[in-house]
């Protein structure tokens, strides 16, 4: 009887500590000395959005190396990963994304408490997720989205979404261009801002002082870091 092959563990490797050292002076001396072919790549804190995120493949990939398997401990680096269509995993957990189905178009992928759809939400379109949601794409007036968590939307919010479906009124809505009919956190309900939005500022929903409030949202969910 012939043995079969032990599998081999992919290497891992790991950024330094966030701010530490710039990862971009950082990983050209790690190169040379990381051994052939794919590995797992642990982010630890670092916060990346999908650009910085893309530069980084993009230079572990010049040398011969992809990316079976990304681990992080920050929420925003494990939202631009999955917005990329990365198996991704937090520290804390062990379950990476899969699609749910490898035929079906706008695949939906699903974490323990993100899920990530693809593709636009148009008129009688809805999804409703437990945990977190991000949509790559846009709402189109007559389109719902729902969440117990976060709604992130990489795209024109102009239908409707809901966050904190349960009643987490810690939750919050997310988008690029933030036009909705009606957005919902919680219990509370209002309608979305009537003026033009600012070029380049992507604008959040959340609850304040017992009301809606809508602000400048904080990166990496600004425009030009897609």
């Amino acid at each position: 009887m012939t043995a079969e092959p032990t599998p081999q563990v992919p290497y891992s490797l790991r950024l330094p500590a966030f701010r530490s050292v710039s990862w971009q002076q950082w990983l050209p001396a790690q190169l040379p000395s990381l051994p052939p072919g794919d590995l797992d790549l642990d982010i630890g804190d670092w916060s990346l959005s999908c650009r910085d995120l893309d530069e980084l493949l993009h230079a572990l990939d010049e040398a011969g190396h992809g990316v079976q398997l990304l681990i992080t401990r920050c929420r925003d680096t494990l939202i631009s990963a999955a917005a990329l269509g990365l198996s991704v995993r937090e520290a804390s957990n062990v379950i990476p994304t899969r699609e749910a189905r490898d035929d079906q178009p706008n695949a939906t992928k699903t974490m323990v408490d993100l899920t990530v759809h693809r593709g636009t939400l148009r008129s009688g379109d809805h999804i409703e997720t437990q945990g977190h949601l991000l949509i790559v794409g846009d709402v189109n007036p007559g389109g719902s989205a729902s969440a117990e968590g976060d709604v992130y939307v990489w795209g024109r919010l102009r239908g409707r979404a809901h966050a904190g479906s349960k009643g987490n009124s810690n939750a919050k809505i997310v988008a690029l261009q933030l036009r909705p009919l009606q957005l919902r956190i919680a219990e509370l309900v209002a309608r979305g801002p009537e003026d033009r939005p600012q070029p380049g500022l992507a604008e959040q929903a959340c609850i304040l002082d017992d009301a809606i409030s809508i602000e400048p949202a904080s990166p990496p969910f600004l425009p030009q870091q897609i």
